[in-house]
């Protein structure tokens, strides 16, 4: 189910479309070295130094075939060939696709209370005994990851104000909307992003639980 990052083809690497316009080319790139520079909380939490370095590597070479007009058109007939998109010389009208990366500032954020104190927040995640008990459950599905996160009182906003996570993207992981769930390269990092905004350790064994959980619904679904 999970997809190596190094596997993915340009467009899936900057989450954009075969028909995506130069400038969504440019947009989704630099929204993606954003999401991956030392002090994002999404990478930080899913990849390593190195990893990080061979993934910037990866983009910059994605965005230089992708935003050259020859180049992106000998790299589409590959794609075509090998049956990953469809064979045309006509992009047709362009659409600008929904980027998994939100760099700018969160709609919807304005009037938000000031961030929660993290020693605070971790001894309110310490001293609840419904998140102790969800935490010892069987299961973690998005439903649990929002009842953690009511228990503390945090908005949703202000998790995707802190982890750069597109707001829609947090919505469908907490209503465990499954079919519209990002790619697995990026989902256990913006899990543990949740987790670590809200101070609830140990983040990579519950983002571990949660992949696990979603395999099982997806193949039982």
């Amino acid at each position: 189910m999970k997809k190596d990052f190094a596997k993915l083809n340009y467009y899936e690497m900057l989450d954009i479309g075969p028909d995506a316009a130069f400038f969504e080319i440019r947009h989704a790139y630099n929204a993606a070295l954003q999401i991956y520079e030392a002090d994002s909380m999404v990478s930080y939490s899913l990849f390593s130094t190195e990893e990080r370095r061979k993934i910037l590597e990866l983009l910059e070479r994605a965005y230089l075939t992708l935003i050259n007009a020859q180049e992106r058109k000998k790299y589409d007939a590959e794609l075509a060939q090998a049956g990953i998109i469809p064979a045309t010389t006509d992009k047709g009208p362009h659409r600008r696709p929904a980027c998994i990366y939100d760099v700018k500032r969160q709609t919807g954020t304005t009037g938000l209370p000031k961030k929660t104190n993290k020693s605070i927040l971790r001894e309110s995640v310490g001293k609840n005994k419904k998140i102790s008990e969800i935490l010892s459950g069987p299961d973690i599905n998005g439903a649990a990851l929002k009842s953690i996160r009511n228990e503390l009182g945090i908005p949703l906003e202000r998790i995707a104000q802190e982890t750069r996570v597109r707001l829609d993207y947090l919505n469908c992981i907490e209503e465990d909307k499954i079919d519209r769930l990002p790619a697995a390269a990026f989902l256990k990092g913006f899990i543990k992003a949740y987790l670590k905004s809200l101070c609830v350790e140990p983040a990579d064994d519950i983002s571990t639980r949660y992949m696990q959980w979603l395999e099982r619904a997806r193949k039982s679904g």
